[in-house]
């Protein structure tokens, strides 16, 4: 379970790195729209993991791997925005967030079911 502060600073990095992949990742990324859905820091703060969401993308993998090349230059604009709030600027580690289309394709699951209709003198269970 995360710390107060913990939440704090993940809140503030992810508000500021979806800030950076919104005015710098257009250019950096092919106009692919990247949305910050979760950070979560490690107890001492040094390390954040971000999870990635891309809409109009057509490789995710690869847009991943740009990301982690940019690292560098990333970090250090989170650093200018975080500089009064944090001593140490956290190491960023990426991941994709599949679960909106895990989500996608659970309902396409539920959607695909046939629930075949009770047979004669069975009631059906309703808890």
């Amino acid at each position: 379970m995360e710390s107060k502060r913990q939440q704090k600073v993940a809140r503030q990095i992810q508000k500021d790195l979806s800030d950076i992949f919104q005015k710098e990742g257009r250019s950096w990324f092919d106009n692919a729209f990247i949305t910050v859905t979760v950070v979560r820091m490690s107890p001492d703060l040094s390390v954040a993991r971000v999870y990635l969401s891309f809409l109009a993308a057509k490789n995710k993998g690869l847009l991943l791997e740009q990301i982690q090349e940019r690292h560098k230059s990333i970090r250090q604009l989170l650093g200018t925005k975080i500089r009064h709030q944090l001593r140490i600027v956290p190491d960023l580690h990426y991941y994709l967030d599949d679960t909106a289309e895990y989500a996608a394709k659970m309902d396409s699951l539920f959607a695909g079911l046939t629930i075949p209709p009770p047979v004669d003198g069975e009631t059906p269970d309703n808890d």
